[in-house]
C-alpha cells in the first residue's frame, strides 16, 4: 500500500552564529543538530556557503556534508547554497558528483548569486554580473552531468576544453536542484529555467508592508518560466523557509528567543546584510512583532501546525 503523501519538513543551516563563538565547537553543534534531526524523522537539511561577516562561518557545504552523510542514515542534504560565482563549475559538478556517490544518493544541489556583499568583494568580483554568472554556471554544470560528449566552452570568466565528468551521478539524470530565492522574480524565474525547486528564504519583513510581495505570485513566474523554456517545475519541490521557535507555551516560546531575535534582526540581517527591516522598534518588542505579524513562528506545537496550514492556504500550495 503506497504511503499518503505528507508535507516535508527540514532546516536551513546558514549557520547563524555569533561573531566571537569558538568555531570548532559551533561547526561540532551543527553536526550534532544533523545528527538529532536525522533521529527524529527530518527529511533534508540545506547548509550555505559564506566567507565573510563571521556569522556563517561554513565556507564549504559540500565537507560539512560529507560529514554529516558519514554521521546519519536517512536525512537528504542539500547545498543551500553554492554561490556559483565564486567557483569554476567543472569544481563544483565534480565535487557534486563524488559527494553524491559517498552519500549513496542523499545529496541535493542548491545554487545562488552569492548574498553577502564582503564575499563577492574580497574575491573582486563585481556584485552586478552575479546573477548572469549564476545562470551560466549552472546551465554549464547541468550539461556536465548528463553529457556523455566532451565541453567546450569559453566564457569571460571560466574556460572548458574538452571537459567531462570521469564518473555520472549516483541520482539520474542528477541530484534533485533548487535555486534560492530571497522573495523576487529573479531567482524563481531562473528555477522555471532549469526545471529547478525554489528554495524561498523569507526576510523579516512586516507581511502587511506593500513591497513584502505576494509568494504565490511568484511561483505563477516559475510556472511561466518553465513553460518558456520546455521545462516543467513541481509545485510540490516548493521550499519555503521561515524562522520558527517552539516552546511549551506562547510566552515561554517569546522569552527564549526575544535576545537571538534582536541580534538577529540587528545584527545580522540590517548590520551585515544590509536588509532594512519594516520594523524599527525597540529591540526587545522585535519578537513579539515577528510573531504576532506571522513573519516567524513563534510559539506552541499547535500555533506552529496552525501557522503552516495558514501558509499553505495563502502559498497556494508548498512541498
Amino acid at each position: 500500500m503506497a504511503l499518503p503523501d505528507r508535507m516535508k519538513f527540514g532546516i536551513f543551516l546558514g549557520p547563524f552564529h555569533r561573531v566571537g563563538e569558538n568555531p570548532t565547537l559551533a561547526i561540532d553543534r551543527d553536526l550534532e543538530l544533523i545528527e538529532w534531526l536525522d533521529y527524529l524523522g527530518y527529511d533534508e537539511a540545506w547548509i550555505g556557503e559564506h566567507h565573510s561577516s563571521g556569522w556563517e562561518i561554513i565556507s564549504s557545504p559540500e565537507i560539512f556534508m560529507a560529514v554529516a552523510a558519514d554521521r546519519t542514515k536517512h536525512i537528504k542534504l542539500g547545498t543551500g547554497v553554492v554561490s556559483l560565482p565564486y567557483h569554476h563549475p567543472f569544481n563544483v559538478a565534480n565535487r557534486m558528483v563524488q559527494i553524491d556517490h559517498m552519500s549513496h544518493g542523499r545529496v541535493m544541489f542548491g545554487v545562488g548569486p552569492g548574498a553577502l556583499p564582503g564575499d563577492a568583494y574580497m574575491m573582486g568580483i563585481e556584485s552586478t554580473t552575479q546573477r548572469e554568472k549564476m545562470d551560466e554556471a549552472f546551465g554549464i554544470i547541468l550539461r556536465l552531468f548528463t553529457e556523455t560528449e566532451p565541453i567546450t566552452y569559453k566564457s569571460d570568466w571560466f574556460e572548458l576544453n574538452e571537459a567531462m565528468l570521469q564518473i555520472r551521478p549516483f541520482q539520474r539524470p542528477y541530484m534533485p536542484i533548487a535555486v534560492a530565492s530571497i522573495q523576487s522574480p529573479s531567482g524563481v524565474a531562473l528555477a522555471g529555467k532549469y526545471g529547478a525547486s525554489v528554495l524561498t528564504i523569507t526576510v523579516p519583513r512586516d507581511p502587511t508592508s506593500a513591497d513584502r510581495g505576494n509568494l504565490s505570485d511568484l511561483w505563477t513566474i516559475a510556472e511561466e518560466s518553465a513553460a518558456e523554456h520546455d521545462q516543467t517545475v513541481n509545485r510540490n519541490d516548493w521550499r519555503l523557509v521561515v524562522p520558527v521557535h517552539l516552546a511549551e507555551t506562547r510566552q515561554q516560546a517569546r522569552d527564549e528567543a526575544r535576545m537571538g531575535a534582536g541580534y538577529f534582526l540587528r545584527e545580522y540581517t540590517e548590520e551585515t546584510n544590509g536588509r532594512k527591516s519594516d520594523f524599527d522598534g525597540p529591540v526587545d518588542k522585535i519578537i513579539d512583532h515577528m510573531a504576532d505579524t506571522g513573519a516567524w513562528i513563534i510559539g506552541t506545537p499547535d500555533d506552529s501546525i496552525e501557522a503552516i496550514h495558514r501558509q499553505d492556504d495563502r502559498r497556494g500550495g508548498f512541498g
